[in-house]
C-alpha cells in the first residue's frame, strides 16, 4: 500500500520505486540484447549470402558498414523524437523497422535490397531501441548512478552476441538464411504487443526523488542543439566517440582472420574472440565502478591505457602466438570495447541537461556511427592495400590515441 501525506497526496514507497527502476533497466537491457544481437548476427549470415549470390567479401561487408553509419546518423532524430513523443513511440518504431527489414531481407535478390533492409533499416531500427533512448530513460530513474546502469545496458552487446549468434547458426542450418531472417522478422513484430502493453506513463515519468534532486541542484540553462554545438565539450565528446570507434572497429571485424593467419586453429580463434562478449561485461562494470572511486577522467584514461596494451599484444602475437598473449589481448582489448560509452553518456547528460538533451546527445552519438562505419571500411581497405596487418594495427593505435586526447586537454572533460 502507498502512504498518504497529511494533505491526502499519495507517496510511492522507495521500495516500489526501486522495483520500477529495475524493471526499466531490465527492459532497456532486453531491447539492447535484441538490437545488438540482431545487428551482429550479420557476421554469421555473411558467408552463406556471399556464396549464394557469388558476391565478393567487400560487397557483402558494405551492408554492415551501412548499418553502423545509418544508426549513427539517425541518433539526433531519435533523441528529438524521444524528447517530444516519449519512449513508447521510439521503441515501437524500432521493432517495426527491424521486423519489416528482416522479412524483406528474407526475399531479397539484389545487393541494393540488402543494403536497404539489413543496412539502412536495421541500422536505424537498432538505434531506435539502443543507447540514445535508453540513456535518456535510465537517466530519469538512476540519476547519479546512470554510469552503472548504462554499463549494464552496454554489456548487452556481449550478451546479444552470445545468445543470437549461435541461434542464428542453428536457424540457418535448419531453415536456411532466408528462413532465419523470416523468423527474426516475425519475432520482432511479435514483441510489439507486449511492448505496447507496458505501463509507459509510469516508466517515462521517472523517479520523483531524482526529479526533485535535479530541480534543486540544477537550473535548466536552456541548451539548444545550436548552442551546444558552440560549446567545446560537444565537439570533444563527438571526436572521442568518432576516433575511438574507428580504432575499435578497424580491428574487431578482422580479429578472427588475423588469429588464424598467425597460426591459431579457426575454432580456437573464433572461440577466443567470442569470449570478448564475456569479459566485456566485467570491463563495463569495472570502469563504471572505478568512476565512483577515482573519478571520471582517471577512469576513462585507464580504459584507454588498457585498450592500447591490448593493441600492442595483438601486434605481438605475430611473433609469440601463444595462449598467454592471446588471453591478454582478449582481456585488455575485448573488455574495453564500449567501456567508455557509459561514462561518455553520463558526461554528456550532465553537461547538456535540459529539455533538448535527447537531441543533443543523439547528435553527439553520430560520431560513434561514423567512426564505426569508417573504421570497418578503412580497416579492410588498408589490409587489402598493404597485404599486412601491421599498417592496420598502427592505424587503430593512432585512432585510439586521438580518441583519448580530449580527456587530456579539454577543460570540461578534465573536471
Amino acid at each position: 500500500m502507498d502512504e498518504k501525506t497529511p494533505t491526502g497526496e499519495t507517496v510511492t514507497k522507495p521500495l516500489k520505486l526501486a522495483r520500477v527502476a529495475l524493471n526499466v533497466l531490465a527492459l532497456c537491457f532486453a531491447l539492447s540484447v535484441l538490437g545488438r544481437g540482431l545487428g551482429e548476427s550479420f557476421t554469421v549470415f555473411l558467408k552463406p549470402i556471399s556464396e549464394n549470390f557469388g558476391w565478393d567479401r567487400a560487397q557483402v561487408v558494405s551492408v554492415y558498414s551501412l548499418s553502423a553509419l545509418a544508426g549513427g546518423l539517425a541518433s539526433p532524430l531519435i533523441g528529438r523524437l524521444f524528447d517530444y513523443s516519449g519512449p513508447r513511440s521510439v521503441y515501437s518504431l524500432g521493432l517495426l523497422l527491424l521486423g519489416g527489414a528482416f522479412l524483406f531481407a528474407g526475399h531479397a535478390e539484389h545487393l541494393w535490397q540488402f543494403q536497404l533492409s539489413l543496412g539502412l533499416c536495421v541500422g536505424v531500427g537498432i538505434a531506435f531501441i539502443g543507447n540514445v533512448p535508453n540513456s535518456i530513460l535510465l537517466g530519469r530513474w538512476f540519476g547519479p548512478r546512470l554510469p552503472t546502469a548504462m554499463a549494464i545496458v552496454y554489456s548487452a552487446t556481449g550478451a546479444g552476441v552470445l545468445i543470437l549468434l549461435p541461434a542464428s547458426q542453428v536457424l540457418i542450418d535448419h531453415l536456411g538464411w532466408r528462413g532465419a531472417y523470416q523468423v527474426f522478422g516475425w519475432g520482432a513484430l511479435a514483441l510489439l504487443l507486449p511492448l505496447l502493453l507496458l505501463p509507459w506513463r509510469l516508466f517515462s515519468s521517472g523517479s520523483p526523488q531524482i526529479a526533485k534532486r535535479a530541480a534543486e541542484d540544477f537550473i535548466d540553462e536552456g541548451w539548444t542543439l545550436l548552442s551546444a554545438m558552440r560549446h567545446h565539450a560537444f565537439w570533444a565528446l563527438f571526436s572521442t566517440f568518432f576516433f575511438t570507434a574507428i580504432g575499435m572497429y578497424a580491428i574487431s571485424p578482422q580479429v578472427v582472420a588475423y588469429l588464424i593467419d598467425v597460426g591459431f586453429p579457426p575454432l580456437q580463434s573464433a572461440t577466443a574472440w567470442g569470449f570478448s562478449g564475456v569479459v566485456l561485461l566485467f570491463g563495463m562494470l569495472g570502469i563504471s565502478w572505478l568512476d565512483g572511486i577515482i573519478g571520471r577522467r582517471p577512469s576513462v584514461l585507464f580504459s584507454y591505457a588498457l585498450s592500447i596494451v591490448g593493441i600492442f599484444l595483438l601486434w605481438l602475437l605475430q611473433w609469440y602466438p601463444n595462449i598467454w598473449v592471446l588471453t591478454g589481448f582478449v582481456v585488455c582489448f575485448g573488455s574495453m570495447i564500449g567501456s567508455r560509452g557509459p561514462l561518455l553518456t553520463a558526461t554528456a547528460m550532465k553537461i547538456f541537461r535540459g529539455e533538448r538533451v535527447g537531441t543533443i546527445y543523439g547528435t553527439i552519438s553520430i560520431g560513434s556511427g561514423l567512426g564505426s562505419a569508417f573504421g570497418s571500411w578503412s580497416g579492410g581497405l588498408i589490409h587489402d592495400w598493404s597485404h599486412s596487418y601491421n599498417p592496420l594495427i598502427a592505424f587503430a593505435l593512432v585512432a585510439v590515441l586521438l580518441g583519448m586526447i580530449p580527456f587530456l586537454v579539454v577543460p570540461a572533460l578534465r573536471r
